[in-house]
């Protein structure tokens, strides 16, 4: 007869190691999950930049029509559960592709309306958070909404308000000395302080979320911190102007 005790012996270091592999195998697919997310909320983010920008300033009316494919498809994916997590993320930055392509549509001209018009899906991101349905895209609208403020009040800090008027009623050809006047008031003590500051907050903000283990706070982080790269970007382009 079989010794039932010594089989349960053998089988037990076996189920063990099983049920760590299957730990440590979870725990990786869940890391490399993280940093997907995270490398998408900061892809995502800088799509508007590169792509919505020209288009939505030759034509509005496409660029706000378009919002449509991209809330259809995130709720396409939404809906199946292997794709669910992306179809989430997709949502909050379909909310951000709606903001920017009315406001650069037809209220680039005026910078105090940027911040209201950009929050337009802010109820409904809470509505979502407020049910625990969403929390990636709600948390990556809210962190490309939190690094869009930071940026407004730069440039509310520092004065840059005029010139952001000019360029958007200047033909391009006229843009580069704006630019450059621009500049000029940036590279102050004031401009300069006021920076050092506000890339502090942004690098705080981000990194602390970065901590997280939940995939909505690394969505949260690749948006926020992504929004260095971006204005980096910008004053790259516009010192070398």
């Amino acid at each position: 007869m079989f010794n039932l005790n010594l089989v349960s012996s053998a089988i037990a270091p076996i189920a063990t190691i099983a049920r760590l592999d299957n730990s440590v195998t979870s725990g990786t697919t869940n890391s490399i999950k993280q940093w997907l997310i995270f490398g998408a909320s900061a892809f995502l983010v800088s799509i508007p930049v590169f792509v919505q920008a020209p288009l939505v300033r030759l034509y509005p009316t496409i660029s706000l029509l378009s919002t449509i494919p991209w809330f259809v498809l995130s709720l396409i994916l939404i809906f199946r559960p292997k794709t669910q997590l992306w179809g989430d993320l997709l949502l909050g930055f379909a909310g951000c592709w709606l903001a920017g392509s009315i406001y650069w549509g037809w209220f680039r001209w005026e910078p105090i309306l940027h911040l209201p018009i950009e929050s337009i899906g802010l109820p409904f991101a809470i509505w979502c958070l407020g049910k625990s349905w969403g929390k990636v895209g709600g948390y990556f609208y809210l962190g490309s909404l939190f690094g869009t403020a930071i940026t407004d009040l730069y440039f509310y800090l520092t004065g840059l308000m005029p010139y952001w008027r000019q360029v958007m009623h200047a033909e391009p050809e006229l843009a580069m000395p704006i630019f450059q006047s621009a500049i000029g008031q940036i590279e102050t003590p004031w401009g300069i302080g006021c920076a050092l500051v506000l890339i502090a907050v942004l690098l705080t903000v981000g990194l602390l979320s970065l901590r997280g283990t939940q995939l909505h706070w690394r969505a949260f982080s690749g948006a926020v911190l992504s929004t260095l790269l971006v204005d980096g970007l910008f004053w790259l382009a516009a010192s070398a102007a």
